[in-house]
């Protein structure tokens, strides 16, 4: 039996709700490229919105196929973040869920990416862009 609990019901959101979040960036976030620029000037090469063999309907932000390691970009709200993220009043019982439901499914693809050989970085997009450089220098050197 899973132990994934099931969706909740939620009241539709408004058109200009809807039409708000369809505009938000999935890939190429402000965050993601500040972190792409730095590492870029620090003479890394990478891989941009990476498929990995294996890992089906999933894409690394960063990725260094010769050296495995996939760096995810994790947005404050969208992953979370027990610093920034601030739930919705309304609907509040899908938020929760909704934000469960996408840690379970990073933590999975951090599992597969492990299984798979690969190494495993996340930042949230509220860290220095400096500070998320030498997380991911560190993790390179590692």
């Amino acid at each position: 039996m899973s132990t994934e609990k099931r969706e909740p019901v939620r009241s539709a959101p408004t058109a200009d709700l809807s039409a708000r979040f369809s505009r938000q960036r999935r890939e190429g976030t402000s965050p993601e490229l500040a972190l792409r620029h730095e590492l870029h000037r620090r003479g890394f090469r990478y891989r941009v919105q990476f498929k990995v063999d294996g890992l089906p309907r999933r894409r690394v932000d960063i990725a260094f196929p010769k050296r495995q390691l996939a760096v995810f970009v994790d947005g404050c709200f969208w992953h979370g973040c027990p610093e920034h993220c601030v739930i919705p009043k309304s609907n509040r019982d899908w938020w929760l869920w909704k934000f469960d439901v996408n840690a379970r499914r990073d933590a999975d693809t951090d599992r597969r990416l492990v299984d798979l050989g690969w190494s495993v970085a996340r930042v949230w997009e509220h860290v220095d862009v400096q500070e998320a450089a030498d997380t991911v220098e560190a993790a390179l050197q590692g």
